[in-house]
């Protein structure tokens, strides 16, 4: 779970990075002639109380020397991390490398001891000179909730996702009752081999690959709109699912035209053109999917 969550911190930190450069840009006083710690630091602890899951804030100076007290979540604050030497860490260096609001990977926090994410903004006075690097602790869970709201905060959104989820379990037992009458159909005489059915054989394949295909939509179902993982950046990866589940359904109704063919060639001749039908159906199945396919993935390189 923790690597996922790292995954996916990298696929929207874009997006969280902007986030809070515009919490800094619209809170934090920069560039001006008189700029002192108390007031940076009433506007960093406002934006502090603004973002409820925010897990503490300080200010460093132009060394890196940690200038005031990291103030908390809980409304305390401390004393000891005053004089604390921070230029050797990534949200101080970067922020006085690239001059601009920065967000660093994921660490463990020496506060809650979970993942967490910082970000950092310099403060300049009115010559351009970095006087002061302010910082924000945010918990990686609230970060990604940050990026999807809709999807994990919302009231809205928590309906939709118990919506999903009543969904997702029901399709999982759907597909664990075809499973059940795949293995059902295929030992209907038990493990003696000789009585086994060709017919058997086949039936019990088509319930199986039905059974795999929703279990291989529920996965995702529940991981994009329960969980909220969505992935962006690659529009291919995001219509993966469908491609498999029609390709399963294509597998069936493949399986199933050539025992019609089979059946009907013993039993009813004049019947065959039924099993064509099929394998027509199955045939302009496959040229869609091929132009999905190909639309898709030039969309994705766009």
């Amino acid at each position: 779970m923790v690597a996922r969550d790292i995954d996916h911190f990298g696929e929207i930190r874009t997006k969280a990075r902007a986030y809070f450069c515009y919490l800094f840009s619209k809170n934090l006083p920069n560039r001006l002639p008189s700029i002192s710690v108390e007031s940076v630091m009433a506007r960093l602890r406002k934006i502090k109380g603004d973002l409820k899951d925010c897990e503490g804030v300080y200010l460093l100076d132009a060394r890196g020397v940690q200038i005031t007290p990291t103030y908390l979540e809980d409304g305390s604050k401390k004393e000891d991390d005053v004089g604390m030497i921070r230029s050797n860490r990534a949200y101080f260096y970067r922020a006085i490398k690239e001059k601009r609001c920065s967000v660093t990977d994921p660490y463990p926090s020496l506060i809650t001891q979970e993942l967490t994410v910082t970000a950092s903004q310099p403060i300049f006075d009115d010559k351009g000179e970095i006087k002061y690097v302010a910082c924000l602790d945010m918990p990686l869970d609230a970060v990604l909730k940050i990026s999807h709201p809709t999807a994990l905060g919302s009231v809205s959104g928590r309906f939709f996702r118990y919506v999903y989820g009543a969904f997702a379990v029901a399709l999982v037992m759907i597909a664990l009752l075809l499973f059940v009458k795949a293995m059902q159909e295929f030992f209907t005489y038990g493990v003696n081999l000789e009585k086994i059915e060709i017919k058997n054989v086949f039936e019990a394949t088509i319930l199986l690959t039905l059974s795999l295909a929703i279990f291989d939509l529920v996965k995702t179902l529940f991981e994009e709109e329960v969980l909220g993982r969505h992935r962006e950046e690659n529009v291919f990866d995001t219509h993966k699912t469908m491609v498999r589940f029609i390709g399963s359904i294509i597998i069936a109704l493949s399986i199933e035209a050539l025992m019609l063919v089979f059946k009907f060639a013993m039993t009813e001749p004049n019947m065959l053109i039924n099993a064509i039908y099929i394998i027509g159906g199955v045939f302009m199945l496959l040229i869609g999917l091929a132009i999905y396919i190909k639309l898709t993935k030039k969309s994705g390189m766009e």
